[in-house]
């Protein structure tokens, strides 16, 4: 959810969290749909390689220098997350001189991100970070900036369906409550002060091409967000066979329903001149629903799935196998393979258990708590105030735990078991022993939300007024930092190389009484 600013190329797609200015022109509709996403004419080439080295090869590139690279290359893959600020610790393949985060909060969703926070805080590594925010949380509690966001009540997103659904739908996010955001004018506009702001504010000090009054080509403007989603909703609403229109009574409820939102956020007027005039009742038809859902008969033919899946799966994939892996100089493997141990980046086996670090720890998540931020809910935190350490009871004999005991968490990278957050002092890994035979001798888990250091928990100071903590939201264990430091790159954690994934569940621990 985060890259630094791109402002030579990317795409529309701002809620899917890179932030990209783009060159893309939405005009002449393709078949289906009234509107599409052709080149835009000043559209800016792209140069060089990403900061996390991604879609080209270590050898093809000018830094390519025999084996091992000083960091993995990921010529298949992209968004790898954890490889970001690292990768700008190490200046590697060269210094980020800003960075902007949005829909993300590294420190507290990462493995072993203590090297996060090093990084963020010393400005001799990145001089500036920003952060697009509704809080001041673990990540943004480090930014120079931070420019205020809407939350989910308030803004626009396309959200889609998992490949897993096999019905046709697009489920779409829209404003339903007045932002609590100030309000700014972009382009001669008033708006809610948010990521679309900020992007749209950007170009127009810029004078970027694809924006302002002919940003979508000659008359037709990227002057407001709406300009952008209501053309969005209106492909939706063309896609295949299209919806019907709207009748005078759904178009009644619809402007009914959002009388009590400002003209910054619904103007009816604004909203049918961004989707055009023929498709307005369209468009509305499909907000009406919250958005776009294929009926349940359509989804199967028998017993066959009706919407296949189009490319082809591939038991052996030759575009891994012909990958070499830039910290070893040998071929990644192109079919699935087992592998018996837990590795660091270079192949090499992590044996902490030899240092009695014995327990294998894990996270989970509860059923009222889906997101870090729900935990600070105060509803909830009446439901379960404190997370703890889930421990089974043949471990917790052997240990000497009994339920309720204080116990610190430490691993080969973390023996002091401490989150070191610089000005904001240091929070222990410590959280209360939850004896269960639901989980596996030799594991342990803690549930993720809890254990904040920054999201309200402690008193910040904004323009000389404090804003008192509330300690309730600092309660429990949050224990990523305990988590396997790859002791090669000695500042990210366990990661799969051919794969991209971050490792979660490898981490060998001892529990302390504290």
């Amino acid at each position: 959810a985060w890259n630094t600013l791109n402002l030579l190329n990317g795409n529309y797609d701002w809620r899917g969290g890179f932030i990209a200015l783009s060159n893309y022109n939405i005009t002449g509709g393709k078949p289906g749909q009234p509107f599409s996403i052709g080149a835009h004419p000043q559209k800016l080439p792209n140069f060089g390689t990403t900061i996390i080295r991604s879609g080209i090869k270590y050898e093809d590139s000018t830094l390519f220098a025999g084996y091992p690279a000083k960091r993995p290359w990921f010529p298949n893959l992209s968004d790898i997350y954890q490889e970001v600020v690292p990768s700008a610790m190490d200046m590697y393949p060269y210094q980020v001189k800003s960075l902007f985060l949005y829909m993300g909060s590294p420190v507290y969703s990462l493995p072993a991100a203590q090297a996060v926070i090093d990084t963020l805080k010393d400005p001799g590594k990145i001089p500036m970070f920003v952060t697009i925010d509704t809080t001041v949380g673990e990540t943004s509690v480090y930014a120079d900036y931070i420019i205020p966001d809407m939350t989910y009540l308030e803004r626009w997103e396309m959200h889609g369906a998992h490949p897993s659904i096999p019905y046709k739908m697009m489920s779409i996010r829209q404003p339903a409550a007045k932002p609590l955001t100030d309000t700014v004018k972009v382009f001669g506009e008033e708006m809610p002060i948010g990521l679309e702001a900020f992007i749209l504010g950007l170009a127009e000090k810029l004078n970027l091409p694809g924006f302002g009054p002919n940003g979508f080509g000659n008359n037709q403007p990227l002057t407001h967000f709406d300009h952008l989603y209501l053309r969005e909703v209106a492909n939706v609403a063309y896609d295949g066979k299209a919806v019907p229109d709207a009748d005078d009574e759904e178009v009644k409820i619809f402007l009914e329903a959002r009388k009590g939102l400002p003209k910054t956020v619904f103007d009816a007027d604004r909203w049918k001149a961004a989707c055009g005039e023929a498709n307005w009742r369209k468009v509305i038809y499909v907000l009406n629903r919250g958005g776009r859902f294929e009926d349940y008969v359509s989804a199967y033919d028998g017993e066959k799935l009706k919407n296949k899946y189009g490319a082809l799966v591939n038991m052996y994939a030759e575009k891994t196998a012909v990958v070499k892996n830039a910290m070893t100089g040998k071929n990644f493997y192109g079919m699935a393979t087992y592998v018996s141990e837990i590795q660091d980046c270079a192949g090499k086996a992590i044996t902490d258990e030899k240092d009695g670090y014995t327990l294998t720890m894990i996270t989970n998540k509860v059923i009222q708590h889906t997101k870090s931020r729900t935990a600070a809910n105060p509803w909830l935190m009446a439901i379960d105030n404190e997370n703890g350490i889930l421990i089974h009871t043949s471990d917790a004999k052997k240990l000497g735990l009994n339920e309720g005991d204080r116990v610190r968490v430490t691993s080969a990278t973390c023996p002091d078991g401490l989150w070191k957050l610089g000005p904001l002092g240091d929070k222990p890994l410590v959280g209360k022993v939850i004896i269960t035979e639901g989980i596996r001798p030799g594991v342990i888990s803690f549930s993720l939300g809890y254990g904040h250091f920054a999201y309200g928990a402690k008193d910040i100071t904004v323009d000389g007024a404090t804003i008192k903590g509330d300690e309730r939201r600092g309660a429990g264990i949050h224990a990523n930092a305990a988590m396997r430091v790859d002791p090669v790159l000695k500042n990210t954690g366990l990661q799969d190389v051919v794969g991209g994934s971050i490792v979660f569940y490898d981490t060998k621990v001892k529990l302390v009484k504290a």
